[in-house]
C-alpha cells in the first residue's frame, strides 16, 4: 500500500491518509470544503464548499498522476438533500466522465460543511 500526503489538499483531521493506493486502485479519504493552506472552510454555499471539495479531490488525483477522467466511483454525502441539484452543477464541471456515484443525506458532516466527496480512482 502507499499513502498520500500533498500539501495542495488539506491534511487529515483525524487518524486517516488522504489517500491510499492498493491493488491497482486509488482509494481517497472524504474530501470537505477546507482551504489546503490552513484548514479554514471555504464558502458559505453549496455551490462553493462543493467547488472546493472537487478541488481537494483532483489534488490528491494529480498527486498520484491522475485526473478526474480516472475516477470510476464517488461517494457524496450532502447535508442537505435540498441542495441536490446545486451541488451536481459544480460536479458535473469536474466529473465529467460521469464516474458511478452514490449521493446521500447524511445528519451531519465534520465542521458542519455542507458536502463531502470521496473517490475511488484507477490508477495508471
Amino acid at each position: 500500500m502507499k499513502k498520500t500526503s500533498t500539501p495542495n489538499a488539506p491534511a487529515a483531521i483525524g487518524p486517516y491518509s488522504q489517500a491510499i493506493a492498493a491493488g491497482g486502485l486509488l482509494f481517497a479519504s472524504g474530501q470537505i470544503p477546507l482551504s489546503p493552506a490552513d484548514g479554514s472552510i471555504v464558502g458559505a454555499t453549496i455551490e462553493e464548499q462543493a467547488e472546493q471539495a472537487c478541488k481537494n479531490v483532483g489534488a490528491i488525483l494529480a498527486a498520484n498522476g491522475l485526473t478526474f477522467e480516472d475516477v470510476v466511483k464517488t461517494t457524496c454525502f450532502l447535508a442537505d438533500m435540498g441542495d441536490f441539484a446545486a451541488f451536481n452543477g459544480v460536479y458535473g464541471q469536474f466529473f465529467t466522465g460521469k464516474p458511478a456515484r452514490s449521493c446521500v443525506a447524511v445528519k451531519e458532516l465534520p465542521k458542519q460543511v455542507l458536502c463531502e466527496i470521496e473517490v475511488i480512482a484507477e490508477l495508471k
